[in-house]
């Protein structure tokens, strides 16, 4: 899969590309630091109809080639080191998205599949009944 790279693409296309490669995994896209070679901030962009230039501060272009054996630490730092974009990948479980930090020498594949597997899991659960719950008194 190839995506490009420039100041006037939207954060949610990056997404949508990204998710039909890859559909129990997502980006999740951090503001840039306020200054050119400062820290970016931990803050998660809320709106993705955001161009890649607003969270930057280089602004290089090109062509990203992302692969199914590539680890999600690699693709995390290709962003970061070659275009200034800091993300985070994350993966589905069940009905939240988990950061991959303690898998990330995983493929993205792997990180897919896991995230797969924990969907077909939860699916094929059957409901829990309130009147067999167990509840604990204190």
């Amino acid at each position: 899969m190839k995506i490009t790279i420039n100041d006037d693409r939207k954060i949610y296309a990056i997404q949508e590309e990204f998710n039909k490669l890859f559909p129990y995994l997502k980006l999740e896209f951090f503001a840039k630091s306020n200054k050119s070679g400062g820290a970016h901030s931990k803050k998660i962009i809320k709106h993705p109809s955001k161009t890649l230039g607003e969270c930057r501060a280089i602004h290089n272009s090109g062509i990203l080639s992302i692969t199914p054996n590539m680890s999600t630490d690699e693709l995390e730092q290709i962003l970061r080191d070659n275009y200034d974009l800091t993300v985070q990948v994350l993966r589905k479980s069940g009905k939240v998205w988990i950061e991959t930090g303690t898998t990330d020498k995983w493929p993205l594949e792997r990180q897919n599949r896991a995230g797969s597997q924990i969907e077909q899991s939860v699916s094929d659960e059957p409901p829990v009944s309130d009147n067999n719950s167990i509840t604990e008194e204190r």
